[in-house]
């Protein structure tokens, strides 16, 4: 085979595969909410999850994407193993639609679908539009396919391939694993099994060997999800790995009686191309109905094949949970949510790193406080893979609702990790420079700083609920919290200069003055933690801005602007200067 042929088939391969992406962006762009909606109303039992995978993944035309939009219920605890399996199998079947169609002379009407998908992709808007890009990527499908026969056509009676193709009709194993080779290669089901079809049309291969590497085919498309997800969580490799050993099974049990089966199927079907199509549906239906009453026993088996694994003391709290970057490119719906549940983390440890600051403020020991250190780093970790996350996130694959979200999500993360920056350099060293001179506020000094910390964790909280619930351009409801965190640092700053003036006024004693210089030292610590509580608030608060008002962002990126002191309580008494180490 000449390379330029080569080349065409590989040109042909991978239009094919851009028409199956197009459809399946388009359908999710259109109406992905709703799919998702749907499945988790769907999923009652097995046969309606089975109904459920066999009509979403026909009108995706992608098994994958399905798989994606189970694994994301499952790993939320919205479904059970069992009925995501079930929605797989229906999911199978749903993808030897397309051979079922594509078996008849259909690819004649393809310039008619790219015609209407340009239509409504440049006079459209919205559902429209996304329509348009279902029906070019019909279209597509259906010209590479047409252009993928052609091109084979010539070399179907080649002597080279016809001696290899000869070999494989007295070793059917050896012809199963050459169809999961091939398909597993050309990340493509439909483009191995119209290949098959070719070759049995032509009359290169004999039924049984085409029969044969239609099981292969079934195989090696269910190769792809367990080598990708063998970098997923828990969820995705069960559901993948449970697929893939059903057709293994399934091939295993056909593969002895494959002799008499494909005399059957040459008896009722005369047409190769229907031959091969018909057992490619029939297959996979009749699996569905063997493992559908034992999908409970088989969900069981799974969960010890690929059981939970032990917490170990190397995941750290900044090791990503959700983030799979399998959904970039195939559910970015789902990939947008996975990063907002990585965010929602990001409030908690902070509110961990808050308590033990706070711990270690009422107790005076430096530890406890220390304890906020590793907290930070993990904020810092995960806000790392985030951002690297939604960095990957295809603008031609998501529409713009969600890289609107994915922007709000880098905003919130952004505003979070400038707080935790504020809380690890700034606040925790003072509480434990506090701890460890055996220094501890006085009760009337000590009350705003806890007042501001309580509160902060309260703000964190709604700061998370804003993240889940609220649209684009709603009032931030936190939007007067900036003025109760100023007021309590402005009452603090005036108590103080109110006892200064009293001191000064007042002939004192030498013991007196130590006293006072004490007292001095206690204030300034008070200060400079509430103005740095007070900057942590102004970052929360940014956080449940959506979106962000025009230059607030670089507003906060390196803190806002300290206030400057009273004036009206004693003009010529300039606030105490901070402690210096040593």
């Amino acid at each position: 085979m000449e390379l330029l042929t080569l080349v065409d088939l590989a040109g042909s391969v991978a239009l094919l595969l851009w028409g199956v992406h197009m459809v399946q962006t388009g359908v999710q762009r259109a109406c992905g909410a709703r799919l998702n909606s749907l499945l988790s109303r769907m999923l009652g039992n097995r046969f309606q999850a089975f109904l459920t995978g066999l009509g979403i993944t026909a009108v995706l035309q992608s098994s994958t994407a399905t798989g994606l939009m189970i694994t994301g219920l499952a790993a939320r605890g919205q479904l059970e193993l069992a009925p995501a399996l079930a929605v797989m199998l229906g999911a199978n079947v749903g993808t030897t639609l397309i051979v079922q169609l594509l078996s008849f002379d259909v690819a004649a009407i393809a310039p008619v679908f790219v015609l209407t998908g340009v239509m409504l992709f440049r006079r459209g808007q919205g559902t429209w539009r996304d329509s348009g890009r279902v029906f070019i990527g019909l279209g597509l499908i259906l010209i590479s396919l047409r252009q993928f026969l052609v091109l084979l056509g010539p070399y179907t009676h080649r002597p080279e391939l016809t001696a290899v193709l000869g070999a494989m009709s007295s070793h059917d194993l050896a012809a199963v694993l050459l169809g999961a080779v091939i398909t597993w290669i050309s990340h493509s089901s439909v483009a191995t099994v119209m290949l098959i079809t070719t070759f049995a049309t032509s009359g290169t291969i004999p039924v049984e060997t085409a029969l044969a590497l239609v099981l292969g085919a079934n195989i090696g498309t269910s190769i792809n999800p367990v080598v990708e997800g063998s970098r997923t969580d828990l969820t995705a490799r069960r559901i993948s790995m449970g697929n893939l050993l059903v057709r293994v099974l399934g091939a295993g049990v056909i593969l002895p009686v494959l002799p008499w089966l494909s005399a059957l199927v040459a008896r009722m079907e005369p047409d190769a191309a229907r031959q091969v199509a018909d057992f490619h549906t029939l297959f996979n239906i009749l699996l569905a109905l063997l493992m559908i009453p034992l999908l409970n026993s088989y969900a069981r088996l799974m969960m010890r094949l690929i059981p939970t694994p032990p917490q170990t003391a190397q995941q750290t709290p900044g090791t990503p949970l959700y983030l799979d970057r399998l959904l970039l490119d195939k559910a970015p719906q789902l990939a947008v949510g996975s990063a907002t549940r990585e965010a929602m983390r990001l409030c908690d440890l902070l509110a961990a790193m808050l308590h033990a600051m706070r711990d270690g403020l009422t107790s005076s020991d430096p530890a406890r406080a220390g304890a906020a250190r590793p907290l930070g780093n993990a904020m810092e970790d995960l806000g790392n893979a985030i951002r690297s996350y939604l960095a990957g996130l295809d603008p031609e694959t998501a529409n713009q609702r969600e890289m609107d979200r994915a922007e709000d999500i880098l905003a919130f993360t952004t505003q979070l990790l400038h707080a935790e920056d504020i809380v690890e350099r700034s606040v925790v060293p003072m509480v434990q420079k506090m701890a460890r001179q055996r220094l501890q506020l006085p009760p009337d000094l000590l009350a705003p700083v806890l007042t501001m910390a309580t509160q902060l964790t309260t703000n964190l909280n709604v700061c998370a609920t804003v993240l889940l619930g609220t649209e684009r351009g709603m009032p931030n409801p936190l939007n007067g919290q900036k003025d109760f965190f100023r007021d309590l640092e402005i009452e603090a700053t005036t108590a103080y200069f109110e006892r200064l003036r009293k001191q000064t006024s007042d002939a004192s004693s030498a013991a007196e003055g130590s006293d006072v210089s004490l007292q001095d030292e206690e204030v300034t610590y008070q200060l400079t933690l509430l103005r740095d509580l007070r900057r942590v608030n102004t970052h929360i608060v940014a956080a449940s801005t959506y979106p962000m008002t025009p230059g607030e962002d670089e507003l906060f990126v390196q803190g806002p602007p300290e206030q400057p002191a009273p004036q009206t309580a004693l003009p010529h008494h300039p606030a105490p200067n901070p402690p210096q180490e040593g």
